[in-house]
């Protein structure tokens, strides 16, 4: 089972989500918080897999408590949820360690395999998710661009290639196919890229690709 936790401070949106996955197969909803405050006592108390973390919460927003929580030892991977899909906290959510977003408004069963691929170390990274990332770190620039390329320098040709197909959203089966390779090899790829990069998840690898603006 793949153990949630719910952090909304809307108890209403809390309660809708529970509803919602408790007919999921291989999911199951262990806590719920209602700020980010509440969120390191919230983790060590259930020890969930998965986060689902709302954004605009009063006291302490889900990008503080996304930053917070990354930096703890062995964390769980989060996903933030919002109302908007071009807002410049998703931007910040994601460069502050999460592994994907989802709007409020998905249908269930895509939210569900959101957990399902995250957990499983493959990121929130759908081309829908992903051209909204573009649009966002196209209004978001501040000079990143030279930084991440400076960063991309040191990567292999092979590594360069990984790195684009994650950028574009392709998953670890995909990128197989198109590069001529196994998926172990893909993912051995893919954790060098993490350490290499010095980020924590393949959507921190994808946000410097388009910082980059490579071509895919």
């Amino acid at each position: 089972m793949i153990r949630v936790l719910l952090v909304d401070d809307d108890a209403m949106v809390r309660s809708g989500l529970r509803m919602m996955l408790a007919g999921a197969a291989g999911v199951e909803v262990v806590g719920e918080a209602g700020d980010g405050r509440e969120v390191l006592p919230a983790v060590d108390r259930h020890r969930p897999d998965v986060v689902l973390m709302d954004i605009r919460m009063p006291v302490v927003d889900g990008i503080e408590a996304t930053r917070l929580l990354r930096a703890q030892p062995s964390p769980p991977s989060v996903i933030v949820l919002t109302t908007f899909d071009a807002d410049e906290l998703v931007l910040r959510a994601l460069r502050a360690g999460a592994a994907g977003f989802l709007l409020k408004d998905t249908p269930p069963p895509e939210i569900v395999r959101a957990i399902e691929h995250v957990h499983a170390g493959e990121g929130m990274l759908s081309p829908t998710v992903t051209r909204r990332l573009i649009a966002l770190v196209a209004g978001d620039d501040g000079g990143r661009g030279e930084a991440a390329r400076a960063r991309l320098e040191g990567l292999s040709a092979r590594e360069r290639e990984v790195a684009c197909a994650v950028g574009r959203g392709a998953a670890n089966a995909e990128i197989a196919a198109e590069l001529h390779m196994s998926v172990a090899t893909v993912k051995a790829h893919v954790s060098r890229l993490l350490v290499k990069l010095e980020v924590e998840n393949r959507v921190q690898v994808a946000l410097l690709v388009q910082e980059t603006q490579l071509p895919g």
